[in-house]
C-alpha cells in the first residue's frame, strides 16, 4: 500500500473556558448559581460583593426591566481584551440595589426552628413518663423499636420473640401484653399490625357516644375492602343501616390518620426563589428580574490594580484568576439578561393564562421562543430549566407553560395544560351519585369543539390523581 498526504479542510467548534463558563452557569438554577458564587469568592481573591453603598453597574445598564440583547453563550465570543494604562481604572460589576448582601450583619437572624421529637423519642418520653414498672418498660421499649416509620408493628409478634435471647425471659404473652399497652399510649393507632386495626384503634379512643362510631368500627372491622371499593350498596345490606347513618359513620373514617407515625416526620421545606417577577402594569404583562436572586459582585479594584502595576510574568496564575472574576461577572450578566428574555417571550404569548389560568393556556413548544429570539433552541431549553417566575396566580417554573396542542374543531389547538383544567372543573362539578366517566368527559370536551380520545382524558385524569370514576362516588 502506497503511503501519501492528504490536504482537508473542516470545521468544528471550539469552546473557549468563557463559553464553556457561559453555558454552565445558564443552565444552574438559582440556588446552584449562589453555591457557585460563594464557590468562586472563597477561591478568587479578586471577586468580592459589592456593598450597599457602591453605585457601579455591570456595562453601564441603569434597569433591570429593559437589558441590552446579550449572546446566550451558543456562538463563540470574544476574549476580554488585557487591559493597559493607569492604575485607577474601573473594573465592571454586576449588581442589583434591592438585593441584601449575604455578609450584611443588620439582615436580622434567620428562623430557626424548633427540634421536633422522632416518633421513637416521643413514646420513649411517655413511656418514661408512666407508671409502669422497669421490666414492661423495657419490653415495650423493644416494641417501640420494631416499629415502622408509619408506626405499624409490621413484624409478627412471634417472629419477634423468636429473636429475643433467652437470658431475657420474655415469653409471647409478655409481648402481647406490652402492645396492647403500647397502642393505648396517647397516640392512638400507633402499634397497629394493619390498616384495619389502625382505624379502630383510632376509633375506640372516640367517646363512646360519638355518632356513627359503632358502625364505624363495624366498617373498619369486617368491610373495608367494601369502603375501598365504595359499593355502597353492600355495605348497607351488609351493616343494614340507611344513607344517612352510612354516610355518618364514612365521615368519621374520612377524617382518621392511616399512617399515624407520618406526624413525626421531619421534612425540610422547600423554598423557591423566583427567578423572574411578573407583574401588570398599564393593562401590559411585564417581567422583570427578581433582585433577590441576583448576586451583587465586583472586582476587587485593590487587588487588580496592584497586579497591573506590578506587571510581573512571573504572576500568570493570579493574571488567570483576575480574568475568571471578570468573565464570571460578564457571564452572569448574560445569564440574567438571557432569562429575561425568555420571559419576557413566554409572557408574551401566555398573556391570556396571565388573564383567565390555566384554562386559557395556548399551546407552546421551545422552538417558537427559539425562533422569536433568534437563539439556539437547545439555549431556550436551558434557560427554562429549574428556572421559576413568581406571577399573580402563583410560582411557576418557565417549562410549565410550554406544552403539545390537540386539535379543535375550528382547526386551531388547545393545550394540554388547558385540558387539563377543564377536565379537572368537569370533575369538580360533578354530581357525586353519578360521576362523569372519562367517555362521557370525551364527549362533553368535543361539544365544547376539544377533539380528545377517551384513552387521553383517562392519561390526564391520572397525571392530575383524579380517581376513576368508581371510586368518585358518594352517597
Amino acid at each position: 500500500m502506497k503511503h501519501t498526504l492528504q490536504l482537508r479542510q473542516s470545521q468544528h467548534l471550539m469552546l473557549t473556558p468563557q463559553l464553556q463558563q457561559a453555558i454552565k452557569l445558564l443552565q444552574l438554577s438559582t440556588l446552584e448559581i449562589n453555591q457557585e458564587t460563594a464557590r468562586l469568592l472563597d477561591e478568587n481573591p479578586f471577586l468580592e460583593r459589592e456593598d450597599d453603598s457602591t453605585n457601579q453597574t455591570y456595562s453601564g445598564n441603569s434597569s433591570n426591566d429593559t437589558p441590552a440583547p446579550a449572546s446566550t453563550g451558543e456562538s463563540a465570543e470574544k476574549e476580554p481584551e488585557p487591559r493597559n494604562g493607569d492604575s485607577d481604572w474601573q473594573e465592571p460589576s454586576f449588581s442589583s440595589s434591592s438585593s441584601a448582601s449575604p455578609d450584611d450583619e443588620d439582615d436580622g437572624y434567620a428562623e430557626v426552628a424548633a427540634d421536633k421529637p422522632s416518633m421513637r423519642e416521643h413514646l420513649l418520653w411517655q413511656l418514661n413518663m408512666s407508671l409502669m414498672d422497669a421490666r414492661d418498660k423495657k419490653i415495650i421499649a423493644l416494641l417501640i423499636d420494631a416499629l415502622d416509620d408509619n408506626g405499624y408493628l409490621s413484624q409478627p409478634l412471634q417472629e419477634i420473640f423468636e429473636l429475643l435471647p433467652p437470658e431475657l425471659d420474655i415469653t409471647l404473652d409478655d409481648l402481647e401484653t406490652a402492645l396492647v399497652q403500647l397502642q393505648y399510649l396517647d397516640e392512638p393507632g400507633i402499634g397497629a399490625r394493619n390498616l384495619s386495626e389502625c382505624l379502630a384503634l383510632q376509633l375506640r379512643a372516640f367517646p363512646e357516644d360519638v355518632p356513627g362510631r359503632d358502625l364505624a368500627l363495624a366498617l373498619v372491622g369486617q368491610h373495608l375492602d367494601l369502603l375501598a371499593a365504595r359499593d355502597f350498596n353492600k355495605l348497607k345490606k351488609a351493616l343494614r343501616c340507611d344513607d344517612d347513618a352510612l354516610r355518618c359513620a364514612q365521615d368519621l373514617i374520612v377524617h382518621l390518620q392511616p399512617k399515624p407515625g407520618a406526624a413525626f416526620e421531619h421534612r425540610a421545606a422547600d423554598y423557591v426563589v423566583p427567578d423572574v417577577l411578573v407583574e401588570r402594569v398599564n393593562g401590559v404583562w411585564r417581567a422583570r428580574l427578581n433582585p433577590e436572586a441576583m448576586p451583587r459582585l465586583r472586582i476587587n479594584q485593590v487587588y487588580a490594580n496592584i497586579l497591573q502595576r506590578r506587571g510581573e510574568t512571573s504572576q500568570q496564575e493570579m493574571a488567570g484568576q483576575l480574568q475568571e472574576a471578570r468573565w464570571f461577572i460578564k457571564n452572569l450578566q448574560q445569564r440574567f439578561e438571557t432569562i429575561l428574555r425568555v420571559s419576557q417571550a413566554i409572557v408574551e404569548r401566555q398573556r391570556q393564562f396571565f388573564e383567565h389560568g390555566d384554562i386559557a393556556m395556548r399551546p407552546l413548544v421551545l422552538r417558537e421562543i427559539a425562533e422569536q429570539l433568534e437563539l439556539h433552541e437547545s439555549t431556550i431549553s436551558r434557560v427554562t430549566t429549574q428556572k421559576f417566575m413568581l406571577t399573580p396566580r402563583g410560582i411557576y417554573e418557565f417549562k410549565y407553560f410550554f406544552g403539545s396542542g390537540l386539535a379543535t374543531e375550528a382547526g386551531g389547538a388547545c393545550s394540554s395544560t388547558a385540558i387539563r383544567a377543564l377536565i379537572k372543573q368537569l370533575v369538580s362539578e360533578e354530581d357525586g351519585k353519578h360521576p362523569l366517566t372519562d367517555s362521557r368527559m370525551s364527549e362533553i370536551l368535543a361539544q365544547q369543539g376539544i377533539l380528545v380520545a377517551r384513552r387521553t382524558v383517562a392519561k390526564y385524569r391520572e397525571g392530575m390523581n383524579i380517581l376513576p370514576v368508581n371510586l368518585r362516588k358518594s352517597l
